[in-house]
């Protein structure tokens, strides 16, 4: 068993900067690739980055790339979101997940879901 524990959220003007953070249990936090994900009122939870166990790779959805930043810190067992340039339509409900296996950009690839971190986006 995972735990994920996601923070950093808050309310931002359009153009703005949040770094969330994802923070994990478990003594081989090194071995789990991870995914953030967002979930915007009424709408289906969607993929917006990537990180392998490592952190060498990383893979971005469309709508953030050039914007956003996956990074990882195995010496804390944690996570990050870097969001830059932010628009309105990034409002969201952010969560962390531990990947499977299986396409990168599946929700049910992935197990061991934090309880997310809302960011809203102003205009």
């Amino acid at each position: 068993q995972v735990q994920l524990v996601e923070s950093g959220g808050g309310l931002v003007q359009a153009g703005g900067s949040l770094r969330l953070s994802c923070a994990a249990s478990g003594r081989t936090f090194n071995s789990y690739a991870m995914g953030w994900f967002r979930q915007a009122p009424g709408k289906e939870r969607e993929f917006v980055a990537y990180i392998s166990g490592s952190g060498s790779i990383t893979y971005y959805a469309d709508s953030v790339k050039g914007r956003f930043i996956i990074s990882r810190d195995n010496g804390k067992n944690t996570v990050y979101l870097q969001m830059d340039s932010l628009k309105p339509e990034d409002t969201a409900v952010y969560s962390c997940a531990v990947r499977r296996g299986g396409l990168i950009t599946v929700v049910d690839e992935y197990v061991y879901w934090g309880q997310g971190t809302q960011v809203t986006v102003s205009s």
